[in-house]
């Protein structure tokens, strides 16, 4: 009978605690309400209840959600049904508000995004829509965050996962985006072949003008040796005929110095070509205004035979 009411007091004691004590995590909080009155939040850690008179209606976590919305089907500007797929992410930020704004605020985010959704797309074209998601996340946030304000939830990023028109329509989108990639290639292999060309004729262009600059190098400097080689066999030839004209100088010098005048050289001059023309096949043309000069020398000779007859 003593451990009976022993047995029972305990249980009396764990009860009690339990419904005093509350240990509520990091990132939680919960909503306590008082004889049926929102009371106050219970935040991270021990909180100490009244039994029976305070109860904990729910618990909010404030980490930030992401709800899923159902696949939708709706019409775009152009009559053509499309089915969208979207994500939405939010984050508690008024436990109170969103235990008493409203019923189930999961649910009113998924019925807004939906009725926002229909709205946008039926602005649009169908090839707007496939090329806005961006655009159509942004007005769903903002119309979610003007409805969502007063519930204590906000609304960080919507997302639109997936477009997808029909299937006869993808069809046909897909055989337009072949034929643009196949237009695509045919316009790059044109446009390599024209740079190709134009490189070749570049180059053939390039290789023309190297060829006639050094065509023209090769002639200046040909015409540069010729010029300097005619220079100096002129050099040459004017250096011999100083030569011979300075020892012709020395011999004429060398003879005037032995006492020979210029009658005595002229008739050894006249005794060498009188030597010469004895040969049978030897000619020798005197011009016409040597022969006063012959006279005289004649005359010399006959000087000079009478000299070498007198003993």
């Amino acid at each position: 009978m003593h451990w009976a009411i022993i047995v029972i007091i305990l249980l009396v004691v764990i009860v009690f605690v339990a419904l005093t004590i509350k240990i509520v995590p990091q990132q939680r909080v919960g909503v306590v309400e008082r004889l049926g009155k929102y009371h106050r939040l219970l935040t991270p850690g021990l909180n100490i209840l009244i039994p029976i008179i305070d109860q904990v209606r729910v618990y909010h976590d404030l980490r930030i959600q992401q709800a899923n919305v159902p696949p939708q089907t709706v019409i775009t500007k152009d009559n053509v049904q499309v089915q969208i797929d979207t994500i939405i992410f939010y984050q508690v930020i008024g436990p109170e508000q969103a235990t008493y704004g409203i019923s189930d605020y999961v649910y009113g985010v998924r019925n807004i995004t939906t009725a926002t959704m229909r709205q946008i797309i039926g602005k649009l074209e169908l090839d707007e829509t496939l090329s806005g998601r961006e655009k159509i996340s942004t007005e769903i946030r903002i119309a979610l965050d003007e409805a969502t304000e007063k519930w204590g939830v906000r609304i960080e990023r919507v997302e639109v996962i997936d477009i997808k028109p029909p299937l006869d329509i993808q069809e046909a989108m897909d055989k337009q985006m072949k034929a643009e990639r196949n237009k695509r290639a045919i316009v790059l292999e044109a446009e390599a072949a024209k740079q190709d060309m134009i490189l070749r004729a570049e180059g053939d262009k390039q290789s023309k003008i190297l060829k006639a600059e050094g065509d023209k190098e090769a002639r200046i400097r040909e015409a540069e040796g010729l010029r300097q080689a005619q220079e100096l066999e002129a050099l040459g030839e004017a250096k011999a005929i100083q030569a011979i004209a300075e020892a012709e100088k020395n011999r004429i010098e060398l003879l005037r110095a032995a006492g020979l005048d210029e009658n005595v050289l002229a008739y050894r001059s006249f005794e060498a070509l009188t030597e010469i023309a004895k040969g049978p096949a030897n000619k020798v043309f005197i011009p016409a205004n040597t022969v006063e000069t012959l006279g005289s020398i004649g005359a010399i000779g006959e000087l000079f035979k009478a000299a070498k007859a007198e003993p």
